[in-house]
Order: structure tokens, then C-alpha cells, then sequence
């Protein structure tokens, strides 16, 4: 797989306070990397700079073999690198069909001083298959302020995904989804992402979450990476168990891995 995102010397400070330190990342294609750690470690400031809401202080950010550090975020968005943020960013007072009708209009650069001047039978048929794609086909004339936080979530990301990124850099995706509804969702998700070819990053709290979905994991503490490993391997690193996962977790996973094991 060829490499995508390149990420070297990465740093951030705010005066005194780092924030981001000697950051280096290579990402490659359809890759589905976890970012993890504690609240402060420095992953939404790590995604932030990757998609030009944040300016470094130093270091370089290639994506495709170009230099995007100096780029804002939509420039970094038409070239490939959307992201979705933790609270889903809609319009409430708009319908599920009318959201993703202007997303694709924003792409596409069409004026959105009304609904009808962006209406066309072929864009209505290309947000119907979105919809389909993401399984909310059935809330389609639903105004998002009605919508279950699930589905909300799968329309914000569903609007994130409308211009067929190569990255795909997700917040917190399962933020505030209840635990029966977090692995459908997740399902949805990386089922949509996975038939769009699109390479993934997401910042994830829920060590099951992070388990299940991902290949490889980015982990954070105080500003620094201070592990980047496949996932099996990671979540038993000494640095993950000690300032991000918790040595309860740690066994908690090893008993529930034996439990599984004597069924089989």
C-alpha cells in the first residue's frame, strides 16, 4: 500500500505548553488506524492540524506528496481530507434529504441561496443512494433536531464522506451512543467507508470500539505518540496499559480473551 499522509516533526505549542511534540506518521492507504488516549493528550490537536484547523508551530504535513501545513481547512477538504467532529455538525432545522442535498451542493459549488436552484433529478438520486449507503434511507424527510443522536451521527458523517475522501478522519464517532447501539453504528460506518475505498482515522475512548474496527493504533500522552502498533499489539504495550487503557482494562481484556478461548 502506498503512503498517503506523511507526517513529520510535528510540534504545537501554546507559550509555554506543548501541545503536540515530535509527531511523526506515516499513514498509507485504505488503512483503519485508532487514535487514542487520555482527555488533553493531544489527539483532536493532532487531527486538527492535519486538516488545517490548527497551525503548527514546526514540522511538515504531505498528503498525496504535497505540503498542505500552510493550507486552510477547505482547501485540505478538495484535496482529499474530510473530517467529522465529536458534536455532529448538521442543520437542525433542515430534513436528513435536505442536509446531504447541500452538501453535495457545497461540493459541487452551487449557489445555496434556496433548495430549488440545487434540486436536479440526478443529484436527488445520488443523496438517495447516500442514504442508502449509510442506512437512514428510512429518516429521509426527518429534520435532524428530531433525530435519534445515532442517526444524527451517521448524517453527519454521511455528509463528511459526500466528496469521496481518501482520509476520513472521524471524532469520536460513539460519543454519547448508547451501549446496545455503538457496534451497529460502527458496522454502518465502516461498511459505507470500506465500499468508498476510504482510509480511516478515528479518535475512540471505547478500547471495544477500538478492538474491533481497527488494524492500528496511534497512542497519545502528553503531546507525543507513544505508541504506534498494530492493535493486538498495542493494547498490551506497558506506556498504552499505564497512561491510556489502565492496567483493569488490561486484565479485563486478557480474562474476557480466556473466556472466549475455553468456549471455543
Amino acid at each position: 500500500m502506498s503512503v498517503i499522509l506523511e507526517v513529520s516533526d510535528l510540534q504545537k505549542t501554546f507559550g509555554a505548553v506543548v501541545a503536540a511534540k515530535d509527531i511523526n506518521v506515516s499513514v498509507s492507504e485504505h488503512e483503519t488506524i485508532g487514535i487514542i488516549g487520555a482527555n488533553g493528550a493531544g489527539k483532536t490537536t493532532f487531527v486538527n492540524m492535519v486538516t488545517g484547523y490548527l497551525k503548527p508551530t514546526s514540522g511538515r504535513i504531505q498528503f498525496l506528496g504535497q505540503d498542505i501545513i500552510h493550507l486552510p481547512p477547505r482547501d485540505i477538504t478538495c484535496l482529499g481530507i474530510s473530517r467529522s467532529f465529536q458534536v455532529p455538525q448538521v442543520f437542525m432545522s433542515e430534513t436528513v434529504f435536505e442536509n446531504l442535498l447541500m452538501a453535495y451542493a457545497i461540493v459541487e459549488d452551487t449557489g445555496l441561496a434556496m433548495l430549488s436552484p440545487i434540486m436536479s433529478e440526478e443529484r436527488a438520486s445520488r443523496v438517495d443512494a447516500h442514504l442508502k449507503r449509510y442506512q437512514i434511507e428510512d429518516y429521509r424527510d426527518a429534520v435532524a433536531s428530531t433525530l435519534p443522536q445515532g442517526v444524527r451521527k451517521l448524517l453527519d458523517i454521511a455528509m463528511a464522506a459526500v466528496r469521496s475522501p481518501r482520509i476520513l478522519m472521524l471524532d469520536e464517532p460513539t460519543s454519547g451512543i448508547s451501549v446496545e447501539e455503538k457496534f451497529p453504528l460502527m458496522d454502518i460506518i465502516m461498511e459505507a467507508l470500506k465500499q468508498e475505498d476510504t482510509t480511516v482515522l478515528f479518535i475512540e475512548h471505547d478500547m471495544e470500539i477500538v478492538e474491533r474496527y481497527v488494524a492500528r493504533v496511534l497512542a497519545f500522552y502528553q503531546g507525543e505518540i507513544v505508541c504506534d502498533a498494530p492493535t493486538e499489539e498495542a493494547l498490551v504495550d506497558e506506556k498504552v496499559r499505564e497512561f491510556v487503557i489502565g492496567e483493569e482494562y488490561h486484565r479485563t481484556r486478557i480474562e474476557r480473551a480466556g473466556t472466549e478461548t475455553g468456549n471455543a
